[in-house]
């Protein structure tokens, strides 16, 4: 019976890969708030995600069997007493994406220790929006994400948003032997015990990144979001190799070292559509009429319709995610098990580099939740997340090209990214090069007295964050030799970021293929649902 097993698992991981022959339907490929459908030349690779993997079956059995069996430390409960002071810390709206219907599993979380901390006698309980450099959460999104009766009991004196400009609201605990300045929230430093709830999206997510990064200032997500930690991450998807993340864990242990943390990890399936959109969770081999139909009925309802609107009508469908995975302890190994379990549902093994690389750029990013996906973000997709969602070798040779689907739209949000509109418009015309950006302007960004007003009391993001953008595309822009956009809507945006244009996909194939042959490995990444590759030879 093992032989079969063996060969069924076989099946399973490589029909993740389908390469298109003369017979093969087009591709479905998402253009931001469009959907294009593509024929691909023939012999060209197309990577799909996996099937979801399935969810649990009782999450708040599995949060209550986490906190109860931690990792590395003793139980939840044992670790309460009367009269204590807690904070509990909770990832942003900047995952998942798009935002999971609910009950979202923070809403679900707190249920399950909220009543246990009450038992114990804890009455001095704060929840704290762990935003960094983030715009800070509106009122409505507050209440959506933990739920209507612990919004009414904690908002606004006891659930509120980290403010990063808050001098009186910061703690500098120490300074690593790196050199990296380790500051956090004051209330959740002076607090007898840290509770800290994520949610793992993606493999960059939690562990010591949830604390360290997500309840400092400018100054402690500077230490390591610059272009020389991001050029030495490969990919910044796998912990082990990403330079980013060894400056992240250094300042995590600090912490660690310096505080009471108790860590509840989650992580999702990659069940991202269903209803009327679920046919983009299948191979188009596997449309039958119905998902034709939805597809066509979906484009129909797109065509014409201001970009405004056909972003309402993507945002208005909140994701099916499931929880695969929850545990509950000190950081590293309660990260660890979460780790595996994203791998596990994203990781698609291959054994080649393509030399042109194809997907479509969608609506959403982590951050432009209820918001527009402006051109920095179009960039940080491309050249950031995407390229980086690989384990080991990347999915593109040194030197390939990279064609992406995106109008390029040169339109920002002044209330969520104004400092992005003076990034894009003002510096870039000046330079590309993000060493020159981060030693000339960064700081003038980061405490502009402007941005610095409007991230605190409004939800913009922090004057410093395009910067972060920016350099988060880096090592996907010394990797790639060309990057073509194909669908602008106009010229200028792609050629202030050092973009080709093609109208056409198949003319975009036709120009990388004049570069690296008519024989060039071309390979298209099949996402949304995330994939991610996984080359270790």
């Amino acid at each position: 019976m093992r032989e079969p097993r063996s060969l069924s698992r076989f099946y399973e991981a490589t029909e993740q890969i389908v390469t298109i022959d003369r017979d093969s339907p087009p591709r479905v490929l998402f253009s931001g708030e469009d959907l294009l459908v593509e024929d691909l030349p023939v012999g060209t690779r197309v990577i799909y995600p996996k099937p979801p993997v399935e969810g649990l079956p009782n999450v708040k059995a599995a949060i209550r069997s986490a906190i109860n069996r931690p990792e590395g430390c003793e139980p939840l409960h044992a670790m309460l007493r009367p009269g204590m002071k807690v904070t509990i810390a909770l990832d942003d709206i900047s995952l998942p994406l798009p935002p999971m219907r609910t009950p979202d599993v923070r809403q679900q979380v707190l249920e399950v220790i909220l009543p246990l901390l009450a038992e114990s006698g804890v009455d001095d309980v704060h929840l704290v929006v762990a935003v960094a450099l983030h715009r800070h959460m509106t009122e409505a999104e507050m209440k959506r994400m933990v739920g209507a009766e612990i919004f009414d009991a904690f908002y606004p004196d006891r659930y509120y948003n980290h403010d990063a400009e808050d001098p009186d609201g910061l703690v500098t605990l120490g300074t690593t032997e790196h050199g990296e300045k380790v500051i956090i929230n004051r209330r959740a430093a002076e607090s007898d015990l840290l509770i800290y709830v994520n949610v793992n999206f993606v493999p960059m997510d939690g562990g010591h990144k949830s604390v360290g990064t997500g309840l400092t200032n400018y100054e402690g997500v500077k230490a390591h979001h610059t272009p020389h930690h991001i050029r030495k991450s490969h990919s910044y998807m796998d912990p082990e190799r990403s330079e980013m993340h060894r400056s992240v864990d250094r300042i995590g242990r600090y912490i660690d070292r310096s505080l009471k943390v108790f860590h509840i990890e989650t992580t999702v399936n990659n069940r991202m559509f269903d209803g009327p959109m679920d046919f983009l969770m299948k191979r188009e081999e596997a449309f039958g009429e119905t998902d034709r139909l939805k597809l066509a009925a979906l484009r129909a309802a797109l065509k014409g319709l201001p970009a405004a609107a056909k972003r309402k009508i993507f945002q208005a469908v909140p994701a099916a995610y499931d929880i695969i995975a929850v545990a509950a302890g000190v950081t590293e190994p309660t990260h660890a098990k979460i780790l595996k379990a994203s791998w596990a549902q994203y990781a698609v093994d291959v054994d080649y580099q393509a030399d042109v690389l194809v997907y479509g750029i969608p609506f959403v990013s982590p951050y432009n939740v209820n918001s527009i996906l402006n051109p920095l973000l179009v960039q940080v997709m491309a050249c950031g997340y995407f390229f980086n969602f690989y384990r080991g070798k990347p999915l593109l040779k040194p030197g390939g090209t990279l064609i992406l689907a995106h109008p390029c739209t040169d339109v920002f949000d002044p209330v969520a990214h104004p400092s992005y509109i003076e990034f894009f418009h003002r510096l870039l015309p000046e330079t590309r090069d993000a060493k020159v950006l981060e030693a000339k302007y960064e700081r003038e960004f980061a405490e502009n007295p402007t941005y610095v007003h409007l991230y605190r009391t409004g939800h913009a993001y922090h004057g410093a964050h395009p910067f972060f953008m920016w350099y988060w595309g880096e090592n996907g822009r010394q990797h790639m030799g060309r990057i073509i956009a194909v669908g602008a809507d106009n010229a200028q945006v792609p050629r202030l970021m050092g973009w080709d244009t093609a109208e056409t996909l198949s003319e975009a194939i036709d120009m990388a293929r004049s570069e690296h042959g008519r024989s060039a490995q071309v390979t298209m990444m099949h996402h949304p649902p995330i994939v991610m590759t996984q080359n270790l030879g």
